[in-house]
């Protein structure tokens, strides 16, 4: 059964580097599209290109949940853990390392985007094996506690990509 979590952890890791990655054209090549730009970077900002990482894993461990929530009661928690785990290392790690040497460097940024990926997959691989159940009891009210949960980020992606605070260095272009 931990067979099974560890092939779709890898899956995930890989369709997530893979979308993301795609994604970062998306908005672009659909003619700078309104409605594809509240999912997809519309400029070179921080907090735009942690879209990269949050809607691949959003798509995937939302599926993810649905095939393996029998075999693994915690999934839902674990994930909803992993995608605030991996949209949150991404700016943690940016300016981490761009506060020490001062700017940015691409190959570093795609490396970011990488780790992100696997350690936002990881823990929640971690957690799924690990974690008690959630407190909700049935499997309509898990899924409504791991949507609840996600749903904020996702709201905040939509207000700040048509309203963003520019005055504040995550919303600017390094």
């Amino acid at each position: 059964m931990q067979n099974k979590l560890f092939f779709y952890t890898l899956t995930g890791i890989i369709f997530t580097i893979l979308i993301g990655t795609l994604s970062h054209f998306f908005y672009e090549w659909s003619r700078y599209n309104t409605y594809i730009g509240l999912v997809v970077p519309v400029n070179e900002s921080v907090w735009e290109h942690i879209k990269i990482i949050f809607f691949p894993m959003f798509l995937f461990c939302s599926v993810e949940n649905i095939l393996l929530q029998k075999e693994y009661p915690r999934i839902y928690k674990a994930n909803a853990c992993a995608i605030y785990t991996g949209a949150f290392s991404i700016p943690v790690i940016f300016f981490t390392y761009t506060g020490i040497l001062g700017k940015n460097y691409l190959a570093c940024d795609i490396a970011v985007f990488c780790l992100s990926v696997v350690l936002a997959f990881c823990f929640g691989y971690k957690l799924a094996k690990n974690v008690p159940p959630s407190s909700c009891k049935t499997k309509s009210k898990i899924a409504a506690c791991y949507y609840a949960a996600v749903l904020p980020l996702f709201l905040c992606f939509v207000l700040f990509t048509l309203y963003p605070p520019t005055n504040i260095g995550l919303f600017q272009t390094p």
